[in-house]
Order: C-alpha cells, then sequence, then structure tokens
C-alpha cells in the first residue's frame, strides 16, 4: 500500500533521515518507534507532502508520492493527526470535526461521516457546541481523531496520540485498534512502546535517523535492545 525506499530528509546540513525504508500493507498497522529526535515526526511529515526528501522515494499502490501538495496526498487518503492534536480552540467541537471533511471527495458524505464519528465517541456528540479548547486532553484527541475520520481516510497516520493522557491513554490505543479491525490501515507513532507493540503487527525502530531495528512486532518486544533501550527491563 506505502511503500518508503531509501529516504533521505534533511534539515539544512543536517540529516534527520537516511536512506529509510518500509512498507505499509492493506488493513495493517504498523508501529514506528523511538526516542526523542530520532526522526519520527519528520518520517510522517514527509509523507504527508510537508517535507521535501533530499533522496529516495515513496510510492502509494505503485503510484509516486514524491513532488505531491499535502492537499493531493490527502485525496489519495493518506492523513495525519499530528503531534498535539492542533484543534482550533475558539471553534466549537462540531466545526473542528466539520473541517476535517474540506475535500470534494468527502463534502458531500459530511452529515454521515459525523454521524459515524459520534457513534465512535458518544462524548463528543454531547460537546459539539462547546469550545474545542475547553475539553480535557483526552477529549481534545477524540476530537482530533474525529477530525480526521470526516476525511474518510485509508491510512491513518497517528503522531504520539497518548501523550499526556495517562491514565486515559488506553481508550485511546482501544479506539485505534478497532478502527484498525474495521479495516483501516494505520502507522503508530508513539513512546508508550509496550502498548503500541502490542497491538501493531510489525514495527520499525528509528535511532539517530536510521531503521535500526524492524520485524514483527512480538519479536521486537522480546529483542534484548528494545527491552533496554524502551522497557527498562
Amino acid at each position: 500500500m506505502l511503500r518508503v525506499d531509501k529516504l533521505t530528509v534533511c534539515y539544512g546540513q543536517m540529516q534527520a533521515l537516511r536512506t529509510v525504508s518500509m512498507e505499509i500493507s492493506p488493513g495493517e498497522m504498523v508501529a514506528l518507534i523511538g526516542g526523542n529526535g530520532a526522526g519520527k515526526t519528520t518520517l510522517l511529515n514527509t509523507i504527508s507532502g510537508l517535507l521535501t526528501p533530499a533522496a529516495g522515494s515513496l510510492s502509494w499502490e505503485g503510484k509516486p508520492l514524491n513532488g505531491l501538495a499535502p492537499d493531493r496526498i490527502c485525496r489519495e487518503g493518506i492523513v495525519q493527526v499530528p503531534e498535539g492534536r492542533k484543534l482550533f480552540p475558539a471553534m466549537t467541537v462540531e466545526e473542528n470535526l466539520i473541517m476535517g471533511a474540506y475535500l470534494p471527495t468527502v463534502l458531500t458524505e459530511s452529515q454521515e461521516a459525523l454521524r459515524q464519528v459520534y457513534d465512535i465517541f458518544p462524548r463528543l456528540a454531547d460537546r459539539r457546541r462547546q469550545l474545542a479548547g475547553s475539553l480535557s486532553g483526552g477529549e481534545q484527541q477524540m476530537a482530533a481523531l474525529g477530525r480526521v475520520l470526516m476525511a474518510r481516510p485509508r491510512l491513518l497516520m497517528l503522531d504520539e496520540p497518548s501523550l499526556g493522557l495517562s491514565p486515559k491513554a488506553a481508550e485511546i490505543f482501544a479506539t485505534i485498534r478497532g478502527l484498525n479491525k474495521e479495516g483501516l490501515s494505520v502507522l503508530l507513532v508513539s513512546q508508550e512502546v509496550l502498548e503500541t507493540l502490542a497491538i501493531t503487527a510489525h514495527g520499525y525502530v528509528l535511532e539517530n535517523g536510521v531503521v535500526a531495528l524492524k520485524g514483527p512486532s512480538s519479536e521486537l518486544l522480546e529483542d534484548p535492545q528494545v527491552k533496554t533501550s524502551y522497557l527498562g527491563r
């Protein structure tokens, strides 16, 4: 579905990613883990078209993504929930959700998509007229997820969706797992390594901009390097 091949991304003279390769198959949930500054957000932003690679290629169902504008990539069904949620705090919950359905391909289905989002997150339905900035952290994450679902994504990329939400993180992970079980492909970036590897099929470990480890998530959970570096074992 998505293929990243020998991707290199630079900030000026600094290489943030070096020859990174990865794949995501239809319906698969893939983990991307690593410490702060490892390059995880850079990779997501490059897939989204917000950054231009210095070398390497990106392809979606065999079609090149290199050079496509971010809105074109969204039209292909690749949508990102950024770290920090990035809601519009002075707009209502419902107004924030509707913003996710701006693409012409999904605008005509916005009311049906809105109903589905409220089915997934009943609390958002209760707070639909409340300003997004007044929501709790967990509710804001629900709104950010709901806004992306309004775009009818085919690949959902999540950047630290549980950050700062403990003990509510388990609820967010359960929702993500449920969406994946319904067929949505997911690329999940999280520092909650144990929880992330427990619900994903495959994983990649980024360190200093390179893929240090990759493989089935169950095997990564047992890897000595992962245990030492990320699980404190």
